[in-house]
């Protein structure tokens, strides 16, 4: 089953490797480098789920997350975030705030095949 994907990830090298392995699953991937300009998408995309990376300049995924979740057209989206921080106690944070799954950064295939199984 394809699904339409946005990584929305400041750092180059993990927007290359998770577009990379969402292709070669056969889905579509749109990428972000900041959440500039990302809400806009979002309405207007059609995602399955977005990849949040939490630590980048300007805004961070926390903020981010709580303006998708307080915008009634995007209240409901899957939001995967995606990030370094890869503590127990940050992941779970990171759930508290409202995401809907966490991979640790670098992603491995093992980890985003089982993050897909639950929302495909």
């Amino acid at each position: 089953m394809s699904a339409k994907f946005l990584i929305i990830d400041d750092g180059a090298t993990e927007r290359h490797l998770l577009s990379s392995m969402l292709r070669e699953l056969g889905h579509e991937v749109d990428i972000a480098e900041s959440t500039e300009g990302a809400m806009a998408r979002i309405i207007a995309g059609g995602y399955r789920a977005i990849f949040l990376d939490i630590v980048m300049p300007n805004q961070d995924g926390y903020k981010f997350l709580r303006q998708l979740r307080t915008n009634p057209e995007t209240a409901n989206q899957y939001v995967i975030f995606s990030s370094t921080k890869r503590t127990k106690l940050e992941v779970e944070y990171g759930i508290k705030r409202g995401a809907d799954d966490y991979l640790p950064k670098p992603i491995s295939q093992e980890s985003l095949n089982e993050c897909l199984a639950k929302i495909l």
